[in-house]
């Protein structure tokens, strides 16, 4: 190896990276290797040589073995035209420097080569040259924390920059994590010696070149850029990797959408279809209930499926527009969708789907009031035939003639009678509870509700009880001879106020009210002996019982005479009896009532005139 005494450091260290440089392509086309720039590039041969290399092109004639110093000189000036012709701007040198071996000019004109030749080319994010090569390498060791690199000098003494590179793009060679930071040397000889043997690139620079404080710029970027070189076919290789890579994603993603695409349009479209068809069937059972329930359906299927599916739709259209867009984008083939899953043919069938809900809407509305004026009609005829019952029985029960014993068949007939109208109002109450939940509240067809009917079945079923215990008692009455008709008139009127259950009977309570409203109270142990003698073993005390045992006790009192002097008693000896003295000795109000409108007023109109009254009756 030259060396240069008395010369700077920097001038050695050049020499030696510019001259394994130049030899690395001197080399790789089988020329003799250069030994020394001071006198192996003074004949003009190597350097244009290189030249050719470098430029990939041929300089033309020159003298291949020179003798004379001008055959040297003219082969130097064809390098040095070749160099300014390739748009090489060259300051300070001239043929007889190379030609006389002036080796820092020879440096210089080197460094220009390889500025231009070797990393000119470089193009890292918009910048070039120097600064793209420490682009190239900051952006390459970023991810390292221990390195920072910020020139081509002191940032790659530690080693750790060149073992970051390998250990970017060849991690097979180099356990990174492993290095020690502080093993400056080690780290150099390891990066070096990996890089030539491993990698294949020319190792321009010794360790100790690198290993000073601040090591030669230019050779330091000259080495960089064989790196550079290098590890960009990998990155070729790499980019290749990644742009087949995302080619299969691409593909991949299109064709995953595309299924997708598909699977969801033809589901959707299913879904519509069967939608449809169910409308179709849906059959009404014609009450209110189903209509109101097949309606909340309805109405359940545009608030929630159909928005589900207006957003399936949204979600599909948008789909088939970012496969046509990926596709579109990566130059690959438009993506047209089969036969009955086009959007198309989706918007034809949303159409359907529209109409069907119109028409399903009007079905169930046309339904449910259809629905409602059948209730209002059912209800009314049903209404009106209870009531036409109810009259026929009151017109009925008006008509009775006949011997006392028919009427009272003719009666229970006529009872017979409501048993229908009973089960028929039962069906009204269910049909007014159907109109109640219809939220029917009109009806034209009919005057009549479920509660004036019921009503009304009251009063006739009252009416029937009220003749039957009448006819009954007439019979009963018919039989006592020995009572008078004031008598049994009195009897009677007091056992009907008394009988409040309308059984033509009275129990021991209502039995004991009715013979004290008459005068004859009882103690408490009286009373219940005098019940069970009545009553004959009957739960209770039937009018026969009663106007029997009423006989039993006035038969002493029946004279005009003795109820002449009852009157007088109760009017403790005046000449008319008050409302007061009567309501006093416990005479019912309705007996009351009723004497006030058959007895006249006395003289000074105090009270009630008893004795014209008796003597009316009497004479």
């Amino acid at each position: 190896m030259t060396t240069f005494p008395a010369t700077p450091a920097w001038v050695a260290t050049q020499h030696k990276a510019f001259l394994r440089w130049t030899n690395s392509h001197l080399e790789a086309r089988g020329i003799t290797s250069v030994r020394n720039l001071h006198s192996d590039f003074s004949d003009g041969v190597k350097l244009i040589q290189l030249l050719e290399i470098i430029g990939n092109e041929s300089l033309g004639r020159y003298a291949a073995r020179p003798k004379l110093r001008v055959q040297k000189a003219e082969n130097v000036i064809v390098a040095l035209e070749y160099i300014r012709r390739r748009g090489i701007q060259l300051y300070n040198i001239g043929a007889e420097d190379i030609v006389d071996g002036n080796v820092k000019l020879i440096l210089g004109l080197l460094w220009t080569l390889i500025l231009n030749f070797s990393i000119s080319e470089i193009n890292a994010e918009g910048h070039t040259a120097k600064e793209g090569l420490l682009l190239w390498c900051q952006r390459k060791t970023v991810l390292y924390d221990d390195v920072e690199i910020t020139d081509f000098s002191a940032s790659w003494n530690n080693g750790l920059a060149f073992c970051a590179l390998l250990d970017r793009h060849r991690p097979d060679l180099i356990d990174y994590d492993s290095l020690d930071n502080s093993d400056a040397k080690g780290n150099i000889e390891l990066a070096l010696k990996l890089a030539s043997e491993e990698v294949g690139i020319p190792q321009l620079l010794d360790v100790e070149d690198v290993l000073v404080a601040k090591p030669d710029e230019r050779s330091i970027m000259t080495y960089v850029a064989h790196w550079f070189h290098a590890f960009s076919a990998l990155d070729k290789i790499e980019t290749a990797g990644r742009r087949v890579e995302k080619f299969v994603e691409v593909m991949s993603s299109s064709y995953d959408l595309q299924h997708s695409y598909e699977t969801r349009i033809k589901k959707l479209l299913e879904n519509i279809a069967d939608q449809i068809k169910s409308w179709d069937t849906a059959v009404f059972s014609g009450t209110y209930s189903d209509g109101r329930k097949q309606n909340q359906d309805f109405s359940k299927y545009k608030s929630h499926l159909k928005r589900s599916w207006i957003a399936e739709k949204t979600e599909i259209t948008s789909m088939l527009g970012n496969i046509k867009t990926k596709l579109a984008t990566y130059g690959l083939k438009d993506y047209e969708p089969p036969i009955g899953m086009t959007l198309a043919e989706l918007d034809v069938s949303w159409k359907h789907l529209v109409q069907a809900e119109g028409l399903r809407s009007k079905r169930i509305n046309e339904t449910i009031r259809d629905i409602k004026e059948n209730l209002r009609k059912k209800f009314a005829e049903t209404a009106n035939t209870v009531a036409e019952k109810i009259d026929s029985v009151s017109i009925q029960l008006v008509q009775l003639d006949g011997e006392l014993e028919d009427q009272q068949s003719q009666v229970k007939k006529i009872e017979r009678q409501l048993e229908p109208v009973k089960d028929l109002l039962a069906a009204l109450k269910k049909l007014t509870g159907d109109l109640e939940e219809a939220n029917v509240e009109e009806n034209d067809y009919t005057v009549y509700s479920y509660d004036d009917l019921q009503y009304e079945l009251k009063l006739a079923q009252s009416a029937i009880a009220k003749k039957l215990s009448f006819i009954e008692n007439q019979i009963v009455a018919r039989s006592m001879t020995n009572l008078t008709p004031i008598q049994l008139e009195e009897f009677e009127s007091v056992f009907r106020y008394f009988d409040k259950r309308q059984q033509n009977s009275l129990e021991e309570v209502e039995f004991a009210a009715a013979l004290a409203s008459l005068g004859l109270v009882y103690s408490e142990d009286e009373m219940h002996e005098v019940f069970d003698d009545v009553r004959e073993g009957e739960p209770t005390v039937s009018f026969e019982h009663f106007i029997r045992y009423m006989v039993d006790v006035t038969e002493d009192q029946n004279t005009a005479e003795q109820v002449l002097q009852s009157f007088m008693e109760i009017a403790e000896g005046k000449p008319y009896i008050t409302e007061f003295d009567l309501r006093n000795s416990l005479v019912p109000d309705p007996m009351i009532e009723q004497l006030g409108e058959i007895m006249s007023k006395d003289e000074t109109e105090q009270g009630l005139d008893y004795i014209k009254f008796m003597e009316k009756l009497c004479i």
